[in-house]
This record gives C-alpha cells, sequence and structure tokens, in this order.
C-alpha cells in the first residue's frame, strides 16, 4: 500500500462510513481501482484487503468517539455510578433505578449482542472472497436501499433518545447483522432499523453511531493482530495514514448527516444507492466488470 492509495482509502472510508451508502461496497471498488496488494494471490488479497479496510475503520471509530465524547462520558459515568447505587440498595430522587444515560448504556450493550454473535460464528465467511463479489455488494444496495425507503414511508418517526427502549435495541441492533453482508451499510442498516422501530431520523442515527462502537472496535481489533500478520511490513506507515485520514473525514461525516437527517429523509442517499447498484449490475452483466476482487 502506497501513501497515495492510504489517502484515498481514507478519505473514501470517512465519507461512505456513517453516511447510508455501504463504505465496503466503495472500499472494494476503491481498492481496485488503485490496484491494492495487486499481483498478489487472489485468496490472500481479498484477506489482505479485508484486514486493511477494518484497521482503516478505527479511524472512524476514532471520529465517533471523539464526537461523541461527551455523551460516552456521561454514558459511562452514569453506568457505574447508578449500578453501585443498585448494589447499595440506594435509590434514586426521581423514583427510577436507573438514568437515562445508564439505560443508554444497556441499550448499546443489548444492540451489539446479535453482530457480536454473527459476527463470530461467520468470521471465515466474511474475510472470505464472497463478501468482496460485486454480485452481492450490488444487491444488498438495492435491497437495503429499498427496506429502508419502506422504513422512511411506514415508520411514525415520533421517539427521540429519551424514549429509546429494548425493542429499538433488538431492531437496531439486529438489523446492524445486515452491516455484516457487504452492500448493506452499517449506518444505512441501523437507521432503518431505528425508523422500522419509530424513531426519529436524527434519534435513529445518533443511535445508529453509538452502537457502532462497540462493532467497529470489535472488528478492527480482532483484525488488527491479522492485518499485522498478513499485510506487508513496508505498508504499516500508509495504513496509519489511512486511518488518520478516515477519522478526519469521518468526523466531517457524522456532523454532515446529523444536521442532514434533521430537515430532511434519506431520499438522496436512496437513490444514490439504487442508481449506482444498478450500474454495477448491468457492468456485471455484460462483462465490464468482474465480480470477484
Amino acid at each position: 500500500m502506497t501513501i497515495l492509495q492510504a489517502i484515498v482509502l481514507g478519505i473514501v472510508q470517512g465519507l461512505t462510513e456513517f453516511i447510508p451508502v455501504s463504505s465496503t461496497a466503495h472500499l472494494v471498488f476503491a481498492a481496485r481501482a488503485v490496484g491494492l496488494y495487486a499481483g498478489v494471490e487472489k485468496s490472500l488479497q481479498a484477506q489482505q484487503t479485508t484486514a486493511s479496510m477494518a484497521v482503516i475503520q478505527l479511524g472512524t471509530l476514532l471520529a465517533v468517539l471523539v464526537y461523541f465524547a461527551r455523551d460516552i462520558v456521561n454514558i459511562t459515568k452514569a453506568f457505574i455510578v447508578d449500578h453501585l447505587a443498585l448494589m447499595r440498595g440506594q435509590s434514586r430522587r426521581d423514583g427510577t433505578k436507573i438514568s437515562h444515560d445508564a439505560w443508554l448504556g444497556w441499550l448499546v450493550i443489548i444492540g451489539s449482542i446479535p453482530v457480536g454473535v454473527v459476527g463470530l460464528l461467520f468470521k471465515k465467511q466474511i474475510e472470505g472472497t464472497f463478501t468482496k463479489n460485486l454480485w452481492v455488494i450490488a444487491t444488498m444496495m438495492i435491497v437495503v436501499g429499498i427496506l429502508l425507503a419502506i422504513a422512511e414511508k411506514v415508520g411514525k418517526q415520533t421517539r427521540g433518545m429519551e424514549k429509546l427502549g429494548i425493542v429499538d435495541a433488538l431492531a437496531v441492533g439486529g438489523a446492524q447483522v445486515l452491516a455484516l453482508i457487504p452492500g448493506s451499510s452499517r449506518s444505512g442498516s441501523t437507521i432503518m432499523g431505528g425508523l422500522f422501530a419509530g424513531e426519529t431520523r436524527e434519534a435513529a442515527a445518533r443511535f445508529s453511531f453509538l452502537l457502532s462502537i462497540p462493532a467497529i472496535a470489535a472488528s478492527g481489533l480482532l483484525e488488527l493482530k491479522e492485518a499485522i500478520e498478513k499485510v506487508p511490513s513496508d505498508s504499516y506507515l500508509a495504513l496509519a495514514v489511512a486511518t488518520i485520514v478516515s477519522c478526519v473525514v469521518g468526523y466531517l461525516s457524522i456532523w454532515f448527516l446529523l444536521r442532514f437527517l434533521r430537515t430532511h429523509s434519506t431520499a438522496v442517499f436512496i437513490a444514490y444507492r439504487v442508481i449506482v447498484a444498478s450500474l454495477i449490475l448491468i457492468a456485471l452483466a455484460t462483462g465490464y466488470l468482474s465480480a470477484s476482487i
């Protein structure tokens, strides 16, 4: 991996991780376009690309941690303090057992279980060449785009962050499992789940970003060891550059999307997904593109 390749991949990762258009789809195309690990045996190339992409995701994880630093501190502090108080038999002045922030901590934990279990069970398949197949990517871009459009139509969009419950955690957490299939988009799938559960667009996006923290951290850290083993040592510096770039661009993407969704629907992203995926399918059908990485 060269520095130029790293910058391109970092920008693509930062732009697409949080905007619901599928970061994996765009990263796979970007990797192809810049010839990432060209000349390497196909299976190893897929493994190296997957490992590199997972590590670069750590940059967008840092972006979430920085952007939501205050929320994370409040949730963590409340979670610890409130549960220590419960253990001592102390009650809160408002009559509730735990605060809203502590409850959010539980919702993040509950919502992270589905993707954690499925991710570990199908780790080999996720890292393999199947998940870099453009037929799969394009199909899932359209499928989740259609589901997101339905969620926009039928979702009540009446509940904010203060009203989230276990149903939300299960709906958004279950939808996040779809993100293990490339082309789905983690943010697209989880925002869709939130809309189906009746959340407002901004609440769905905010909870989606908070829920992404354990998932991205687990994925990146699990792949970090393998990346060190599989990625050529002369690519380490470039990989670090890509991670930093994805952090900066990812922060700006979060800022943009949260403000955008306050006054707009996800229609523009749905249209983009369907158009791009349709062009990919046409290119595949006509032999202009090959399906594998």
